[in-house]
């Protein structure tokens, strides 16, 4: 029995659910709920990653080479000033992402709009690599020496965060089918 061109079956609606764009949406949401979380509690529990930042900054659990010591940042107005920094940008990436995720949602079924999700995911997908990349890895890790420190040492979990983010900026450039393909140019948005 033939069905009418504007209904869809439910075995077409399964087999939508494989599709990049889904999983794009899905893998957004995702990071955008993880850094929702992560900059509610930073702002909620102030004072728990404030310690770390202090810390880290501090360099006060390192092992003290005077080579490297000179790099330590002991003003705690600076320390809180970089605390609150961290965290208007992992607000700023979260909000992002959360209307990135609207953008994938809503282009799901007006998929002129792809070109628009993927480019609000694109940008906060970069904030989160820069921040935890850069700023975690390279800047705390490795100018701070955070990786000698047993009690204030975030590499594990930045770089987490940066294989989770990176996943899914690759996923959200994979070409699709439903997915019309990004010129570059500036002329060009949907």
């Amino acid at each position: 029995m033939p069905t009418p061109a504007n209904k869809t079956r439910p075995a077409d609606r399964i087999l939508t659910a494989g599709t990049l764009p889904v999983a794009a949406t899905l893998l957004t949401g995702t990071v955008a709920l993880y850094i929702t979380l992560v900059a509610f509690g930073n702002i909620t529990d102030f004072d728990s990653n404030q310690q770390f930042v202090r810390h880290v900054l501090a360099m006060d659990t390192t092992f003290k080479d005077d080579d490297l010591m000179w790099r330590a940042v002991e003003s705690t107005a600076l320390q809180d000033a970089a605390y609150v920094g961290i965290i208007v940008w992992e607000t700023l990436a979260a909000l992002i992402l959360l209307t990135a995720t609207v953008l994938w949602a809503g282009a799901l079924r007006r998929p002129q709009g792809l070109r628009r999700a993927r480019r609000a995911g694109t940008i906060g997908l970069l904030m989160l690599l820069a921040l935890f990349g850069v700023g975690f890895i390279g800047i705390g890790g490795e100018w701070f020496a955070m990786w000698q420190s047993e009690d204030w040492n975030g590499l594990d979990a930045a770089t987490r965060i940066v294989t989770l983010t990176g996943l899914v900026l690759v996923v959200t450039h994979l070409p699709s089918a439903a997915a019309p393909v990004d010129s570059g140019r500036a002329d060009v948005d949907a």
